[in-house]
């Protein structure tokens, strides 16, 4: 009988060591990584995404990363096409894959699947998109409120990604967003073991100040500077790089720049454990001790 192919699944917030896990474990188990980052795709977004460093893409190989241009027209469901063809070849070789991000649409899409939504003609993308840009976060929270009051209660009203890409729904087909949401997860000729790194928020804090630090002294400023003629397009919409536009105009101090970055990282990664605690179901380590995850996906694939 073959061995059953399993999905090791690595979810957690920003900063909180899912890289060097994930890089670790591919190397014991000799494999490759799916990333499941909705930024670390685009290649011209290094630092601010705090993409895996040359250095660490050499130790294991890695996928979904540097593939796309800030320019291209990605989205979730796209992500979910182009990595599910790619595990189906991969399994071909591997009998364990490893996923890692803490995009949790992203996640979603791997092991569940998404909700078939229609195409959104290009004049209505634009429309919702110059709203956003008119009148900002605000406007389109009104709007979703207004229009689908239950998907507004379930939706990170901060994430203005997911904010627009509802409001394009409900434009394109005159119904409710939720409306398209399904109920059970696609089935997946594989397993799935969900692996949840969720430091302590004190100590996961420090480290989101510190890694912003370090960005700074790498370079942040400068791919900021490079990047600003294109700050209208939704992957710059984003934390580590709106923060800084309007300093580059000189309407804001640099400290305050660095300031909001840290704090509006400290808040992003607050949603992403929210979320990770609501929807993903996993085995939650709170410290990152790879000897122990090695020997419990070990003792799972064994089940």
């Amino acid at each position: 009988m073959a061995p059953q192919k399993t999905l090791l699944v690595i979810g957690g917030p920003t900063a909180s060591g899912k890289t060097a896990l994930a890089i670790a474990l591919a190397r014991h188990f000799g494999t490759e990584i799916i990333s499941a980052d909705s930024r670390q795709i685009y290649r011209e977004m290094t630092i601010g995404t705090a993409k895996p460093s040359a250095e660490e893409l050499a130790l294991a190989p890695h996928h979904f990363i540097d593939t796309h241009s800030i320019h291209d027209h990605y989205s979730a469901g796209r992500y979910e096409r182009e990595a599910r063809a790619l595990l189906e070849r991969l399994f071909q070789r591997y009998d364990l894959l490893i996923a890692a991000g803490g995009s949790g649409l992203y996640l979603r899409a791997l092991m569940e699947g998404l909700d078939a939504f229609p195409e959104i003609p290009e004049a209505i993308e634009r429309e919702v998109e110059a709203l956003y840009a008119r009148e900002g976060l605000p406007a389109l929270q009104r709007a979703l409120a207004t229009h689908d009051p239950d998907y507004y209660e379930q939706v990170d009203r901060h994430n203005p990604a997911r904010l627009l890409r509802a409001l394009k729904v409900i434009r394109a087909t005159g119904k409710p967003f939720s409306a398209f949401r399904k109920k059970r997860p696609a089935p997946r000729p594989w397993r799935h073991l969900p692996v949840l790194l969720m430091p302590d928020r004190a100590l996961l804090y420090e480290r989101i100040n510190r890694r912003a630090d370090a960005m700074i002294e790498a370079g942040l400023l400068d791919e900021v500077r490079r990047l600003y003629p294109w700050r209208h397009l939704r992957p710059l919409q984003t934390v580590g790089y709106q923060e800084f536009f309007p300093w580059i105009e000189g309407q804001r101090p640099l400290e305050e720049a660095i300031r909001l970055f840290k704090r509006n990282t400290r808040r992003y990664a607050k949603r992403q454990m929210t979320w990770f605690r609501k929807y993903f179901r996993a085995a939650c380590f709170q410290q990152l001790t790879v000897d122990a995850i090695i020997a419990w996906t070990e003792k799972r694939i064994a089940e």
